[in-house]
């Protein structure tokens, strides 16, 4: 997983609450066995019957950052999702609340997901269909920039900003205690515990 870096991308408004994974990569689209080649089908369904929708939109086709309503996420827990809005070059997810297995998935694969309250989610639609907005995401100070200087913070999970911050999934979490898992079983070895291999072999 790659760490996050301070990003500063064209924002595509998403006017929408409930948006399930079924919309953001619809089923019949699971059809590999890796994570490629789901991008190009990031909102197939909502793409192919609505031609003034947000990606279909000309002004928006540079943009990797969607700004979507609240429940972002909702509905099955398939983790090809998050795989679809990456795949599609989006770095970020700005929306008033997400849902919990589009977050825990997307933690696990890199997504940043920045919830942030109804006013400024309205304030930032406003403002990218009003003209091209670019919005600067520091997740080490957890803050959302406007280039005009407005500014809006954002909590987030210490634990996971730590991952996403140095490049960790869980497991690459868990091994970069490595040398403290080895310390703790030496140290926790006991004087008459007999390895598997030396009772097989006759305690020689």
């Amino acid at each position: 997983m790659d760490k996050f870096q301070t990003v500063r991308e064209k924002a595509v408004p998403l006017k929408s609450n409930d948006v399930d994974t079924d919309q953001i990569i619809p089923a019949q689209y699971l059809t590999s066995v890796s994570r490629d080649g789901y991008g190009e089908n990031l909102f197939r369904r909502l793409r192919d019957t609505d031609e003034n929708f947000p990606l279909n939109q000309e002004r928006y086709k540079d943009a990797k950052i969607l700004v979507a309503g609240y429940n972002f996420g909702c509905g099955s827990s398939r983790e090809h999702a998050v795989w679809a809005i990456q795949g599609a070059g989006f770095k970020v997810v700005i929306a008033q609340s997400f849902a919990d297995i589009f977050s825990n998935n997307s933690a696990k694969n890199g997504l940043l997901l920045v919830a942030l309250p109804e006013e400024a989610v309205s304030r930032i639609w406003r403002q990218c269909q009003s003209g091209d907005l670019y919005l600067t995401v520091d997740l080490e100070s957890q803050t959302v920039r406007t280039d005009e200087g407005e500014q809006f913070h954002f909590d987030f999970d210490p634990f996971r900003k730590h991952c996403l911050l140095n490049g960790l999934d869980d497991i690459n979490y868990i091994l970069s205690f490595e040398n403290e898992i080895a310390e703790h079983r030496k140290a926790s070895r006991k004087e008459w515990f007999v390895p598997t291999t030396a009772v097989a072999s006759g305690g020689r």
